[in-house]
């Protein structure tokens, strides 16, 4: 990271040329052999680049700025046949495609194939809408190609061809989606930047970056997931990017239902139902999401409602306008964490009754997309949050400890308001002879958020109300906000030195400003019990900061098939509220806690051999500075310690590869589709620096040396199947590297996560206008739990689900 005062001016020049050689157009329309009219939506696909260009809706597309020579194009629309051309192009070429409807209804195979001949599971262009994602490790999750769980929102199944991915199974059937990589703490996916349809979700993006809501996967199309060098577009986080896409609306009928009904173990009730359509310029796409059940230990039911609503208003052919509203509010008991002993006597064990979870989340979105001309796009992204989260309950150090009924439950309560604007211009520009791309924008986030914690009253119930005047002496009260305010720059430029090579630099200018205002109670008891003192304790603080973050990306193209990428890009992480001030029985807090700062580096290789194998092979180095993590201290009593507890240096390969067996062994039934696939990563790690006892040497927190998925999908006519085994081995969760001691009857938050399997096995099949889905999660029965948490919903081990089955009934009209 490079502060500002190190700067003395910051110069982005760039130096326009001549063209070097002639360029030309390729300019089409589509239209149907059958009725004559034009077809809207039909993707033309560039094979060498992989390019799209959407038909409008006189169907016609262009691709610009080509150089003489000889290039394929695919033509894809729903119900036509697929169209392929070869163009020798030496001047501007304008044609007509006239594509043949189908005769036949295709089975749920036939569609699928055709769609992966062309797209497969895609990775992001270099340029998408206002975006650059050259020189990046780009993954997209397509959600109509996956088959599982998707009414329990399974993360394992849905992410499965993503690489190196470490998920924490809470058992609350996909409530909260927490994923980790590359040593990052899964928990509510905090380490990401988390975003749909472009816009920021999570509680506060630099004061509390968690997302206690997770859009339903049966809303969306894709999930893009970009990795560290994210951070010069999006943040400063470590992580990277994960971008929720909705689903579009339907833009050949006026109203569109589907309808999802899903029934599950342990009385899981999920109701999916959206319309969408358009009238003239105005679009619109909404759905309602139900979900219920009584989870597989006591104590952890759950009952959730989810709605949602995007209207889009087409202007003019060059601007439309965005708006959307986004609404959660669910209620969980939580079932508490358990010791090892605990765990392995009876992993469905709970001892907690009195612990309840609540959120409430309203989000908005207004956004503008305007196009100047065809090389250069605009887009003004506003948004906003109001929300809540409430946690309620017993927690002690001891985790074997009874809850005695007749003692106040600790309340916390968390309220989120903020805001933001975000606004990109995206140019296209010609130097040396080659297209380049210029990416310049800013967005300013402002926060004011307010965190109480203190006594609950001594009921069983969901009660949320404070009862400071029943226990005025509760020994964990606190009262604060937590103003946050944020300015950023950005900015990109692809540079393409030729058709092969090209090369992204770009920075990220960050001014933020945490401020944390309010106070707590200093309360201090003899051995009986008596309050010796109860005083109210000001803690003001205020952090200022400003740095620029660097990056540089690198594309190179060996051939149509084969891709070359290589990002460097520095990183930064601010200190949570959460770090500074809530008041925790398991673990203490370094009150000289600082920001985090590094880079993230990788360097790969993707690509495909003919139609039978995709692979993906890349190495990748993270390097933390000041890394915040918890080791074990004995103050009096065993405390998990956070702080900054030293520099740390990770690194590992991640793989994939997918091999068709259909296309190699039978490539002449069309019915027919077989594929395997591995996902496999390899990951090693170091603090290499610590001033703190037993930590350099140590192998840091939430890696399993191992991750490994792999499984086949498989299918014939209608019927659609995936199996999948998922392994992880041990990995610790803290900078001690303590080990597990399964006979520990006490507590349960130390200790390291032991090695587990899962297999997943899911069905699908289609009738006309229906679908059902159905399969079992955790096939084996397998014991193994994802985590030890320090606070809500524990403290302690928090079991995986055991084994589970669920079935889902789809009608779509």
């Amino acid at each position: 990271m490079i502060r500002l005062k190190d700067f003395n001016f910051i110069a982005l020049f760039f130096l326009l040329s001549v063209s070097l050689h002639a360029q030309f157009s390729f300019k089409g329309r589509v239209t149907s052999a059958t009725t004559g009219k034009n077809i809207a939506e039909a993707e033309v696909f560039h094979v060498l680049t992989g390019a799209v260009e959407k038909t409008n809706a006189n169907g016609e597309f262009s691709f610009d700025n080509l150089k003489e020579g000889t290039y394929t194009f695919v033509i894809f629309a729903a119900s036509f046949e697929v169209y392929e051309t070869q163009l020798n192009l030496s001047e501007d070429v304008e044609k007509t495609f006239i594509l043949t409807e189908l005769s036949e209804e295709l089975s749920e195979v036939v569609i699928t194939q055709r769609r992966e001949r062309i797209f497969a599971l895609r990775n992001l262009k270099p340029v998408e809408g206002t975006a650059i994602y050259a020189g990046k490790k780009t993954e997209v999750v397509l959600l109509d190609k996956v088959t599982g769980n998707l009414a329990a929102n399974n993360a394992r199944q849905i992410y499965s061809q993503v690489v190196g991915l470490n998920i924490y199974d809470n058992g609350d059937a996909g409530l909260q989606l927490n994923i980790g990589g590359r040593g990052l703490d899964p928990n509510r996916t905090q380490n990401f930047n988390t975003r749909q349809n472009g816009y920021d979700i999570s509680a506060d993006v630099l004061g509390y970056p968690e997302s206690y809501y997770t859009p339903p996967p049966e809303a969306l199309k894709e999930i893009q997931v970009i990795r560290g060098a994210a951070s010069l577009q999006y943040g400063t986080q470590f992580g990277g990017l994960i971008n929720f896409k909705f689903k579009k609306p339907n833009k050949y009928k006026k109203i569109e239902l589907v309808s999802r009904q899903s029934l599950g173990s342990n009385q899981l009730f999920t109701s999916f139902n959206s319309l969408s359509g358009t009238v003239g310029k105005l679009s619109y796409y909404t759905y309602y999401h139900y979900k219920g059940g009584n989870g597989f230990r006591d104590n952890s039911g759950f009952d959730s409602h989810q709605a949602f609503a995007h209207l889009g208003y087409q202007v003019s052919e060059q601007t439309k306008l965005e708006f959307e509203y986004t609404f959660l509010d669910y209620l969980a008991q939580q079932p508490g964490g358990i010791t090892d002993a605990q765990f392995y006597e009876n992993p469905d064990y709970s001892n907690r009754e009195r612990n309840w979870f609540k959120v409430n989340w309203n989000l908005f979105s207004a956004k503008l997309k305007h196009q100047f001309s065809k090389k250069t796009d605009f887009s003004l992204n506003l948004f906003g949050l109001s929300a809540s989260r409430k946690a309620l309950g017993f927690r002690d150090n001891r985790v074997s400890s009874v809850d005695d009924p007749n003692l106040p439950r600790e309340l916390l309560v968390d309220h989120f308001e903020n805001w933001g604007a975000e606004a990109r211009l995206l140019t296209r520009y010609e130097l040396l002879g080659q297209e380049s791309v210029f990416l310049i924008g800013s967005k300013f986030y402002k926060a004011h958020n307010t965190q109480m914690q203190g006594a609950g009253n001594a009921g069983s119930e969901a009660n949320f109300n404070f009862a400071t005047r029943e226990f005025p002496n509760y020994e964990r009260q606190a009262d604060f906000t937590f103003p946050n305010q944020n300015l950023a720059f950005f900015g990109e430029n692809i540079f393409r030195l030729n058709s092969r090579l090209s090369v992204t630099p770009g920075f990220r200018l960050e001014f933020i400003d945490t401020e944390s205002k309010g106070s707590y109670q200093n309360i201090v008891s003899d051995n009986a019990g008596n309050v010796l003192v109860n005083e109210t304790l000001e803690d003001n603080r205020n952090l200022e900061r400003s740095f620029v973050l660097l990056g540089i990306g690198a594309n190179y193209q060996l051939s149509s098939q084969v891709e070359l990428l290589a990002n460097f890009s520095q990183n930064y992480r601010s200190v949570t509220f959460n770090d500074i001030r809530v008041i925790n029985p398991v673990f203490v807090i370094d009150p000289n806690i600082n920001d985090e700062e590094g880079f993230t580096a990788d360097i790969g290789m993707r690509g495909k051999l003919s139609r039978k194998l995709r692979y993906e092979l890349g190495v990748f180095g993270l390097q933390y500075k000041d890394r915040i993590g918890e080791i074990l201290q004995n103050q009096g009593r065993i405390v998990r310690y956070k702080s900054n507890i030293g520099d740390a240096f990770i690194y590992g390969i991640e793989t994939f590869a997918e091999f068709d067996l259909k296309n190699q062994f039978f490539n002449s039934n069309k019915n027919l589709q077989w594929s395997i696939f591995n996902n496999f990563t390899f990951t090693q790690s170091e603090y290499t620096q610590s001033q703190q006892t037993n930590v350099e040497g140590n192998k840091v927190e939430f890696i399993p040396e191992y991750n490994l998925k792999t499984g086949m999908r498989f299918g014939y006519k209608n019927l659609m199947g995936s199996l999948q085994y998922s392994y992880l081995s041990k990995q610790f969760t803290d900078a001690t590297n303590a080990p597990q001691v399964k006979t520990d009857s006490q507590r349960g938050i130390e200790g390291e996560i032991p090695a587990y399997g899962i297999l997943d096995f899911s069905l699908s099949y289609v009738y006309k206008r229906f679908r059902l889905e159905t399969g079992i999660n955790n096939l084996l029965n397998n014991d193994y739990f994802t985590r030890r948490a320090t606070g809500y919903p524990g403290p302690g081990i928090i079991p995986a689900q055991p084994i589970n089955w669920y079935t889902t009934l789809q009608v779509k009209i």
